[in-house]
């Protein structure tokens, strides 16, 4: 096996931050852009009290009693808002797939401010936009996650800062789309398995991210998380303490005609299914631009004599679509 694809790259992104060696820091993650689309990143100044307790409230929320957490799903099934009980949704929808729903549950945070009056005209973005479900009389749930977000959200500008430098556009470029993002926040929780899965019936099913960037903490002592290398093999990921796990989604495969790698990973399920030691929980946030951005292919990604390789969309339109593919699966007992 290639030496370089038996790990993730791991990658201080600290000097860019600090301007003491943007260029380099730049090149680093670019390359990981191009040959994997997935890397780790440290130095990424976010306080890990705020992730720690982000964790701790998302897991307080998830002990309780399930008729509880029903009250905080929204009235419509494919709306990423609130709570989404164990087993209702499956990602590997998304490829076509007809594998039996994923083995977590899940509670949805959208933007914090709201952008809902600039759209009001557009009723299709009325979901992008819809207003957060906060359980605040069960627990405090909604101040943390926010915090969390308003993290992520920050540390999601500066990834798009290198890569705008990685593609040799204007710093900007990509931060001029995001003024009124959509993106979203999840919380999930994999609890021990309980009874057998079935066939093909995993944590996670395989699929690609539908947005720009996701940026993933990680807690438990199974991640579970793998990445399908270039090579054809499933890479196991576990970052270590302190790091985050960084991938691209198939938005940012689009803007670079294909250079860039939105890659298909997964959760495999635990060694030992009803162990407590194999409850997982992660945090992601799937870094979304404004709901009428154009997604285009930027013209330095485009080789002389050819044409670019996808037709341009709107980021809402892109959205959407995935999530519908998410929920027409079948159902299954």
């Amino acid at each position: 096996m290639d030496p370089k694809y038996k790990k993730l790259p791991i990658i201080d992104i600290q000097p860019f931050i600090e301007g003491s060696a943007r260029l380099n820091v730049a090149n680093q993650v670019i390359e990981a852009c191009k040959e994997i689309g997935f890397l780790i990143i440290k130095g990424h100044q976010i306080d890990e009290t705020v992730i720690k307790h982000a964790f701790n409230a998302s897991k307080k929320f998830f002990d309780l009693p399930q008729n509880v957490k029903n009250k905080w799903h929204p009235k419509e099934p494919s709306l990423q808002r609130g709570y989404h009980a164990f087993a209702t949704r499956g990602l590997s929808y998304t490829l076509g797939e007809e594998t039996p729903p994923d083995l977590r549950e899940t509670y949805f945070m959208g933007p914090i401010d709201d952008h809902s009056k600039h759209f009001q005209n557009v009723i299709t973005a009325r979901k992008a936009y819809a207003p957060n479900i906060i359980p605040d009389d069960e627990i405090d749930l909604g101040i943390p996650l926010a915090k969390l977000y308003r993290s992520f959200e920050d540390l999601s500008a500066i990834l798009l800062k290198i890569f705008a430098l990685g593609l040799d556009v204007h710093e900007d470029y990509f931060l001029n789309l995001i003024k009124r993002h959509f993106s979203i926040l999840s919380s999930h929780n994999y609890p021990p398995i309980t009874k057998v899965p079935k066939e093909g019936q995993l944590r996670t099913g395989a699929h690609t991210d539908f947005g720009a960037i996701t940026i993933l903490a990680i807690k438990g002592s199974e991640s579970g998380l793998e990445v399908l290398m270039p090579n054809k093999r499933w890479l196991g990921v576990k970052p270590p303490d302190g790091c985050l796990v960084v991938n691209l989604g198939d938005m940012m495969n689009r803007w670079t005609n294909g250079l860039w790698k939105s890659t298909l990973h997964r959760v495999t399920n635990p060694r030992s299914l009803n162990s407590i030691n194999s409850q997982r929980q992660t945090l992601g946030y799937f870094m979304h631009p404004d709901f009428d951005a154009l997604i285009e292919v930027i013209p330095s990604c485009i080789a002389r004599g050819t044409a670019a390789k996808f037709a341009p969309i709107k980021a809402g339109e892109h959205i959407a679509e995935k999530i519908r593919a998410s929920h027409e699966g079948k159902n299954y007992p």
